[in-house]
């Protein structure tokens, strides 16, 4: 079978010499192939995605998966346990939000589902581009990410990275993690964009920089934040 497959991309390329040089990437803005540039060496590793949204769209974790490592996805979209299950049946899916505490929130479905959120402050912000608009709501119940972890993720269990876009909700999603037990090797998260040198006004920074954690690269609304007390690549 491999062999078919070489021979077809030999082919391909000596009739489309640009496919040659073409790269898959699922991510928005390239978040992927940092990663894939950081764990090039580690055949096998665990992502967990928070506001996971689609299994390709947007992804920072199907490059992964393809790559047969395997992790947890959470996203409250209805729908989505079924989605994820159909094309990512080897990650554990779960339909539900994270959260400070365990609770019931309203959760704003847009026309656009990567704006699905429950902030209240974003559906406003939103809402201010007439193409973009509020098309139902839901109560949702939500749990600390340290407690997902607990109930899904298997003792002992290393994390690679965690990647979180909770449309305003960042923040409180990190603070619900238990960072003396969970502490992955990089951890992804979207944010507004801000200048470097002004990174001391930034609450999401300093609140990563107290857990032990220092920006390691940025695309134009994610920041990496590597684990102080990763030396190297220990993976390799």
């Amino acid at each position: 079978m491999n062999k078919v497959k070489n021979i077809i991309k030999k082919l391909l390329s000596s009739l489309f010499p640009r496919i040659r040089y073409s790269v898959v990437a699922y991510s928005a803005e390239g978040e992927d192939l940092i990663l894939k540039r950081l764990f090039e060496k580690k055949k096998k590793g665990v992502y967990v995605d928070v506001g996971a949204h689609h299994p390709f769209r947007f992804s920072n974790t199907y490059l992964f998966y393809r790559k047969n490592w395997r992790g947890i996805n959470i996203d409250p979209q209805p729908g989505m346990h079924l989605l994820f299950n159909r094309y990512r049946p080897g990650d554990i899916n779960l339909e539900m939000g994270v959260s400070g505490i365990p609770q019931e929130l309203t959760y704003a479905i847009f026309n656009e589902p990567a704006l699905n959120t429950f902030s209240a402050e974003k559906v406003q912000e939103y809402t201010q581009k007439p193409c973009y608009q509020v098309i139902d709501r839901k109560k949702v119940k939500t749990a600390p990410l340290a407690d997902i972890l607990d109930r899904h993720l298997p003792q002992g269990t290393s994390i690679d990275f965690i990647t979180i876009d909770a449309e305003g909700m960042d923040l409180e999603v990190l603070r619900s993690n238990n960072w003396d037990k969970y502490r992955p090797s990089y951890v992804l998260v979207e944010s507004q964009p801000f200048e470097l040198e002004k990174e001391g006004d930034s609450e999401l920074l300093g609140f990563m920089r107290e857990m032990g954690y220092f920006i390691f690269a940025k695309t134009y609304y994610t920041y990496f934040f590597k684990n102080n007390r990763l030396k190297g690549n220990e993976w390799l």
